[in-house]
């Protein structure tokens, strides 16, 4: 087994629902997206690589190690960074205790060198002067920094964010940006996203989820020029397209399948996702 994440037949279900249908998976070094729309399988797909569920079929390796293995499991949370969606916190605790509380979890067990790595995760995501505030006190915002925080703990050789950006601000989703891109030691990075725009700025792979299978897998360009030939401009709305908008400048955007002498424009990731997302089109690069 090697260092990556390797999903090879993985499958899940949830009584009558297939949440992950009999996934094939390599997930190197590096940033990949993780794009889909609700209930696709995406939080199912992070929280298998986290070690909190296991799969129905299928097996899983991730930094060279089986999770099925209480002692391989211990050594890969070790070596893991985990950002749920929904993140559980000790309301009374204050930044600092929770994120210390998380290091001892990870036995990080000498104190000091412990709380040095607390306050680098603070300093990453600017927490640093809410170190002693209490959690209840914090925003929404505040919140999924601190969730963020609490991941990098350790240097982790693998990162799993689920929904990093949701309820930021733009200054505070470009500070994201900058804070995960510049990660050292290049760890495994899994980012699950409805953000199109955070997959464009960050990945160097992007994994399109629909209905629990892989309909797409390729690099952020080969995903937009799916949608090569298949958007167009025009003064009104168009019964072709499978969706249209009215943009700043008063034409119409349309995605799908364009009549005639359409105004073809160059598409971009958000289109692609549309129609992979949409109409059942299978791609893999």
């Amino acid at each position: 087994m090697s260092g990556n994440v390797e999903l090879v037949g993985v499958g899940k279900r949830y009584g009558s629902v297939q949440a992950l249908g009999q996934i094939d998976l390599t997930v190197e070094r590096g940033i990949t997206g993780l794009l889909g729309p609700n209930g696709a399988g995406k939080t199912t797909m992070l929280r298998m690589m986290a070690t909190v569920l296991a799969p129905d079929t299928g097996s899983i390796a991730l930094l060279g190690r089986d999770p099925s293995r209480a002692e391989d499991r211990v050594e890969i949370r070790r070596r893991l960074g985990y950002m749920p969606q929904e993140p559980g916190f000790y309301r009374n605790f204050t930044v600092f205790e929770f994120v210390d509380y998380v290091a001892i979890l990870k036995q990080v067990t000498v104190r000091k060198q412990r709380h040095d790595q607390v306050r680098e995760v603070l300093g990453m995501v600017e927490l640093t002067s809410l170190a002693h505030r209490k959690i209840r006190t914090l925003s929404g915002g505040l919140r999924r920094r601190l969730a963020l925080a609490q991941a990098l703990l350790d240097h982790p050789e693998m990162l799993l964010l689920d929904e990093p950006t949701a309820g930021l601000d733009p200054e505070q989703r470009l500070r994201f940006r900058e804070v995960v891109s510049q990660l050292p030691k290049r760890p495994i990075v899994l980012l699950s996203t409805h953000q199109t725009e955070d997959v464009a700025a960050l990945c160097e792979r992007v994994i399109v989820l629909v209905e629990g299978n892989i309909r797409f897998d390729g690099t952020p360009e080969a995903m937009s020029g799916i949608a090569q030939g298949r958007v167009w401009i025009a003064p009104e709305p168009g019964d072709e397209a499978m969706l249209s908008w009215r943009t700043g400048d008063g034409k119409y955007r349309h995605v799908g399948e364009p009549p005639p002498h359409a105004a073809l424009v160059e598409p971009t990731i958000d289109d692609a996702y549309l129609l992979l997302a949409g109409d059942g089109v299978g791609i893999s690069t």
